[in-house]
């Protein structure tokens, strides 16, 4: 083949195109013209929008995998806090069908007691379903508001219960609402009996220590210990006896004081109580104290003096 029918220009592979600087500056107009034009006409979200429809089948496809996983895993922890609450509730169940056994033992045989010595049965009290409203918005007390009052029979000084023990008191009446304080208000003592040793004395509430309350002046070689169950000593007429109060957390002996430190947790939830049981007061159920002895009725004769006898 002879030379000169030779093509000497270069194959299209290797040709150069524009150079850098070149394209760099077509693009950054092209740049400035797209961003203009967007704003100023509004051309690229129904581009946008027909981009999005196109790949909306892709994106959802894509996102399959995942919802399947995280429905699995939901799934599993579902069945498992079930399982979970089904044998607590089981346990429960348990616990509680042995109580009512105890219970109702118990309940025979102190009725066949108080019959042997003549006693007067245990005090019934009435009572009434309510539900906590809201907080009183005074914020120096621990008070709820419950949705009965006095038009629904609730009586000053009735006491308030939950499902847990003693949660307080009815300390202020209207005719729709009443206003409970709780076993943590400052203001607030109940009458307590330690179901261990039989001890009475007095709880008090104490705010300042963790919301909870206070046994006071008892002495330091007092016969309490870390969890004693006190329940209402029914001493007051107001409190029917037998009612979980609160437990023991806490006993401090000091030896510079004649007195121990003892505080106490209640048992029922003074934060998140939403229904509550209204009790009726034993006050009106008490027979009368027997009225007093009019005291002696001195004489109101004058002791004369001893006559003389003249001498002979």
């Amino acid at each position: 083949m002879p030379l000169g029918t030779l093509d000497r220009a270069a194959p299209p592979f290797f040709k150069q195109g524009p150079s850098a600087r070149s394209t760099l500056a077509v693009l950054t107009a092209l740049s400035l013209f797209l961003m203009v034009a967007d704003t100023r006409l509004g051309i690229t979200p129904p581009i946008r929008s027909a981009v999005s429809t196109v790949l909306y089948p892709v994106q959802w496809l894509a996102l399959q995998p995942v919802r399947i996983g995280r429905m699995s895993a939901d799934y599993f922890d579902t069945v498992r806090s079930a399982q979970t609450v089904e044998n607590a509730a089981r346990r429960n169940m348990l616990q509680q069908a042995q109580r009512a056994s105890q219970v109702e033992e118990l309940l025979l045989e102190n009725r066949r007691l108080r019959e042997l010595l003549g006693l007067r049965q245990r005090l019934n009290a009435s009572e009434q379903a309510a539900e906590v409203l809201y907080d009183a918005p005074d914020p120096y007390t621990r008070r709820v508001i419950i949705d009965r009052g006095q038009l629904q029979g609730v009586a000053l000084g009735a006491p308030v219960l939950d499902d847990a023990g003693v949660l307080g008191q009815v300390t202020r009446l209207h005719p729709l609402l009443a206003e409970v304080s709780l076993l943590v208000d400052r203001d607030f003592s109940i009458p307590v009996l330690n179901t261990r040793t039989g001890a009475r004395s007095v709880a008090y509430g104490d705010p300042a220590g963790a919301g909870g309350l206070e046994l006071r002046f008892m002495p330091s070689n007092a016969d309490v210990e870390e969890g004693d169950l006190l329940t209402t000593s029914g001493v007051d007429g107001v409190y029917p006896a037998g009612l979980p109060v609160a437990k023991v957390s806490h006993v401090e002996r000091r030896s510079e004081s004649a007195f121990a430190r003892i505080r106490c947790v209640p048992l029922a939830s003074t934060q998140g109580s939403r229904h509550v049981l209204v009790l009726k007061p034993l006050t009106d159920q008490i027979p009368p104290r027997p009225a007093e002895e009019p005291a002696p009725v001195e004489s109101k004769r004058r002791l004369l003096p001893p006559r003389t006898v003249p001498a002979p």
